[in-house]
Parts: C-alpha cells; structure tokens; sequence
C-alpha cells in the first residue's frame, strides 16, 4: 500500500473519532498528535534507508551502530514492518561480521513479529510475511556455519513447508532444498540428498532462473561426483553448462568456473582428453574474475583516496581560517596578557621565596629527627649486638665447661671406679667397707657430673639433634598439671652452634611456660620448608599483656629472645591476651651441617 494512501487513511479515520468526541478532545490537538506520529515515522523510516546504504557499502560497523541505535527509536512509534526490517538487517550485518550466535538471536526476534492472534493486524502480518521466508532460510545458514545440523535442518525444514507464493519466496525454499542436500548428503542419506538436489532444480527451472538451476545441477552432479558415477556426474556438469554458457553475469561466472573445473574432474577420471580444455576455461575465468576483484579493489582505493583528499583539503582550508582567527586574537590577547604575566611572575617571586624558607625549615626538622633516629637505631644495635655477644661467650663457656666434665672429669671418675673393682676382685671375699663406700661414692659424682654436663649443654642435642633434644626436654617437664605436646616435620641435623641456639630459646620458652602461665598444656611444633625452619610454642594459660615488658624474670628473657632470633636473620612474633593463652612464632633461616645432611625418621 502507497504511503501516501495510509497518511490519508489515517487522517480520514481521526476525523471520524473527533467527528463521536468532540466533547473530550479538540479537533486541532488531535491532528497535531496525528501529524507527529507520521513524522516520526518519516524520521526512523529515513535513518532506516541510511543504515541499508551504508550495508550496501559494506561499511558494516557503522551500519550495526546507526541500526542498534534506530530499533530504540522504532520501539516509541509501534511500527512493526520497520522493526522487522530493522532486526533483519542488524542479523545481516552480523552474519557478514561472522558473529553468527548474534545473527541468529536477531533473526528470531524478527521471527517473532511474525505472529499475532490479533485479527486487527492480519494485514500487518502479511507485509511482515516478505521476510519471514528469508529469516528461516537465513537462521538455518547461520546454525549451519555454527556446525549445528539439526538446528539447520530444523529451519530448512519450517522454510519448505511453506508455500510457493511467487518467484521470491519459491527461490528461497530452493536454496533450502539445495542446502539440507548437502547436509543430508554429508551424513550420507544419499538418496534423499538426490532428491532435494532435484526438487531445487525443478523450481529454478519452473521459475526460469537458469543461472541458480545450473548451481543446483552443479551440486547434484557433485554428489555423483563423489559416488564415482562420473557419466552421470557428467550429464549433468554439462546441462548446468549449457544453461549458462553465453551468460556474462557476475554470478553465471561464479558458477561456469565451478562447473568447467568439475567437469574437467570428471573428464580426467573417465580419461577423456577434453578435460584439459574445460580445466583451461576453469583457469581463465578464475583469472579474469581475479582481475576483475583487483581493478574493483583498486577503483575503491581511488574512489577513497579522492574522498580523503578532498576531507584534507576542506580540512585545510578550515585550519587556515582558524589559524587567522587565533593570529588575530592573540595579538587582541598579548597586551592584557603582558600585564597579567607581570603581576603572576611578581606573586610566583613572593611566593617561591616564602615557600623556599618554609622548606628549609621542614628540611632542618627532617634532617634532625633522621640524625635522632639513626642515633636510636645504632644505640639499639649496639645493644643488640653486646647481648648476643653476652649469650654466645655463655653458651661457649658452658659448651666448653660440659665438655671438661664429659671428656675430663666423667673419664676419670670412670677411670677410678674401673680401679676400685679391680681392687675389689683381689679380695677374696671380705671387701673391705672403704672401698664399697669409696665406688659409691665415685657412681654418684659421675652420676652429678652427667646431670650437670647435660644441664649445660644437652648431649641429646650434640649426638641427636634438635628435635630428639627438644622432645627429650618436652617428656622430662611434662607432670600431671601440664603436658608437652611436641611435633615435628622434615626436620634436619643442622650447624651445632645454629642447633644450640634455637634450643636454648626453646628451653627458656618452656621455662616461662612452667614459671608464668599456669597452663595445663603446651604445644611445639617444628617445621622446615624450603629452607626455613618454623617454630611454633603455644600454651592455654593465663596469657599476658604484650605491651609490658615486665616479663624477664630469669632467663634470657623474651627481649633478649628476640634479639638472638634478630641476628640470626629471623622474625619472633608474640600474641597474647590475659586469660586467653599465648602463641609464640619464630621464623629463620635454617643453617644445615653439610650438604649431605641425613634426614631424621620423626618420633612421637
């Protein structure tokens, strides 16, 4: 129906409204709402026809935003025909951009249109209908790039259902035909390929479109191509042929390379000598074609560059005249500006000077509390030092002390009781009581000198290790009121001096658990990983505010543990609270004995 028929429709038709209201609306308003409508129509119907230009010249990223941007505007107006058409386009566009799930979301919301129950829109529907057969075909091709088959055949499917209203639509349900040919013929339904290759083939003909039924005879003649019934492929590689061979179309040329290169196939597999000639044809319509899409590339390039030098050259003009424009405001410009940069040099001097002498200030402070900290810093490492200096020359004197009893003093003791039971064996059987008293003697001061040796350095930890002298000391301080509970992984033989160091720290841990927590179980957990060794000592006992530095009662007190665990490169952490218990975590690096060190079976 012509557009200007409706618009006069619709203007006969308000009056007639106006003409039984008259009492609610007047008769000038309601032809303004009226004329409104139809230009807004007139409006989205324009953007519509720039957004089909600019696909037509293949400008596809700004055709999708002007058409996105359009079926906002068309949503307003409740025009269903735009809409659809718009949402056709937008699949198109997406299709040629191969972002094909898009493609298809679109033509199934221009699908949709499609339907109504609302008589009153019967003739709607039939205008909508035009795309409805292109949309099936177009959803069914795009779930077929997409590698979905029975989507595809589902719709090709709908599509040849429909009837043949006039030559459009019957093309379309035969490209339907020709392709659930080709997928039928790829799952290898052969026969019933056959059978929509020659249904497509009889609507191109019946509606006299020779170049469309030579491409459908091409694709039936493929498939007994592949059968190897080369003399029927042949038959009909040289009807398509026939068809088409004086027609010079762009598209009837598409097709004559396809059909003289497969006929030529066919020829050299029935060894007929004619195939080179058809393979010739094939080459040369392949290279005129080629020709053909580089002097088209090249005529746009040109066609480009001409519209881009006359951009330039408006582009230049346009600069030139905003060129004398600003030459003529600046010299407007240079007096008040002369004035104003007098008076901003003369506020920046002033200010520069003021803040100059107020960073000199805040430089001096910063320079003195440096020097202060520094001070601080070097009096706590001093002192840090002097007491790690204090613990080692006490842990070497006791080193050296148990060694004297060990070696020295065990030994000679050991020596005289071997002497005394000589003695004893010269007696016959009445020994005297001095000298059972005397070996009495002798056991019990080795027995103290053993005790005291170990006291002073664990000779479980010299000849074990750490964690055997860790769990030795663990056993020997748990009683009924508290527990030890020692664990231990991938734990090494490590440098003595290293091994007595940690072990010192972790026996005056556990002498400030006995003196000051009040728990009734502890636990420590050794751990080495990737060369660090972790330690962890924690208790559920009264706990104590980590903020006071009251808690140094014998010992080497938990400041002076920090300072051992600082110069041996490591982190000590405390965290207590009264009443809820203590956890003490110790981090360093390990320092092994060699690097052959043996690994040490754990025991519970």
């Amino acid at each position: 129906m012509d557009f200007q028929v409706v618009k006069k429709f619709i203007y006969i038709l308000f009056y007639l409204i106006i003409s039984s209201q008259s009492l609610c609306y007047s008769k000038d308003s309601s032809f303004k709402y009226i004329s409104s409508i139809i230009q807004k129509n007139d409006s989205v119907s324009a953007i519509y026809k720039k957004c089909l230009k600019l696909y037509n010249n293949k400008k596809y990223r700004e055709a999708l935003k002007e058409s996105l941007s359009l079926v906002q505007q068309i949503e307003k107006t409740d025009n269903n025909i735009l809409l659809g058409k718009t949402n056709f386009l937008i699949a198109n566009i997406f299709g040629k951009i191969n972002n094909h799930q898009k493609s298809i979301l679109f033509y199934k919301k221009n699908l949709l249109l499609n339907y109504t129950n609302d008589l009153s829109k019967i003739k709607e529907i039939k205008r909508l209908n035009d795309n409805y057969a292109p949309t099936l075909l177009n959803i069914g091709s795009q779930y077929q790039y997409l590698g979905k088959s029975d989507s595809a055949k589902y719709y090709y499917k709908k599509l040849i259902l429909l009837p043949e209203l006039n030559t459009k639509q019957s093309s379309i349900i035969a490209t339907a035909y020709s392709n659930l040919s080709g997928i039928l013929f790829r799952e290898k339904k052969i026969e019933k390929a056959k059978e929509y290759a020659l249904k497509a083939i009889k609507i191109h003909r019946n509606n006299n479109n020779k170049v469309n039924e030579a491409s459908a005879l091409n694709n039936l003649a493929n498939i007994y191509l592949i059968e190897k019934n080369y003399e029927k492929a042949k038959e009909f590689y040289f009807k398509g042929v026939n068809l088409i061979e004086k027609n010079s179309s762009s598209n009837a040329f598409k097709f004559k390379e396809d059909l003289y290169f497969n006929l030529a196939w066919t020829l050299y597999k029935l060894k007929d000598y004619k195939a080179y000639d058809y393979q010739e044809k094939s080459y040369a319509i392949k290279d005129d074609l080629r020709d053909k899409e580089i002097r088209r590339m090249i005529e746009e390039v040109y066609a480009q560059q001409k519209v881009n030098l006359e951009k330039e050259k408006t582009n230049l003009v346009t600069e030139q005249r905003k060129l004398l424009e600003a030459e003529q405001n600046k010299t407007n410009l240079y007096l008040g500006a002369l004035a104003l940069l007098v008076i901003i040099i003369s506020t920046t001097i002033v200010y520069n000077y003021r803040l100059r002498q107020n960073n000199l200030k805040l430089k001096l402070s910063e320079t003195n509390l440096l020097q202060q900290q520094n001070i601080e810093k070097l009096k706590s490492e001093a002192q840090i030092k002097i007491l790690n200096a204090t613990i080692d020359g006490k842990e070497a004197e006791r080193k050296e002390i148990a060694e004297t009893l060990h070696d020295n003093v065990s030994a000679l003791l050991s020596s005289a009781n071997m002497h005394l039971s000589a003695t004893k064996k010269q007696f016959s059987q009445n020994t005297p009581v001095e000298i059972e008293k005397t070996q009495s003697i002798i056991l019990e001061a080795s027995q103290k000198v053993r005790d005291l040796s170990h006291n002073l350095v664990s000779s479980i930890l010299l000849k074990f290790g750490l964690e055997y002298a860790i769990k030795d000391v663990s056993k020997k301080y748990s009683n009924s009121e508290l527990t030890f509970h020692t664990s231990a992984n991938n734990i090494n033989r490590y440098n003595q001096e290293f091994e007595i160091k940690i072990f010192n720290v972790v026996q005056e841990l556990i002498n400030n658990i006995l003196k000051h927590s009040k728990a009734k179980n502890a636990y420590i957990n050794l751990k080495e990983k990737n060369n660090q060794l972790t330690i962890l000592v924690k208790d559920d006992g009264v706990g104590f505010n980590t903020s006071s530095s009251s808690l140094k009662d014998g010992g080497i007190g938990l400041n002076q543990i920090e300072a051992r665990i600082h110069m041996l490169n490591g982190n000590f952490s405390i965290n207590s609270k009264e009443n809820s218990g203590t956890t003490i975590l110790i981090k360093v690096p390990v320092s092994h004995k060699n690097k052959k060190s043996s690994k040490l079976t754990s025991v519970s």
